[in-house]
């Protein structure tokens, strides 16, 4: 059984509540019925704006590990001359 976060409407108390389905407990700290599930902010919602800040976000990584390894591979070159020649 999955534990959710809820909120009573009538006093405003947050809690967590073990349940079955669709049922909604009754608040703990002043025992209305009237309480609704809310999620949590780490629930997130996937739009367009958010997937593109994501691959905006990832597209910038990736560059920045390409440069890092374009730099190694030319110090790899640099060295292999200097020890060759």
């Amino acid at each position: 059984m999955p534990i959710y976060d809820f909120k009573c409407r009538k006093c405003g108390n947050e809690f967590e509540q073990v349940v079955k389905g669709d049922e909604a407990p009754s608040c703990p700290a002043c025992g209305a019925g009237d309480t609704e599930r809310s999620f949590p902010l780490s629930a997130g919602v996937s739009t367009t704006r958010t997937r593109e800040r994501a691959r905006a976000i990832a597209r910038a990584r990736a560059q920045a590990v390409k440069k890092e390894k374009d730099h190694a591979h030319q110090e790899y070159l640099r060295k292999h001359i200097e020890d060759h020649s």
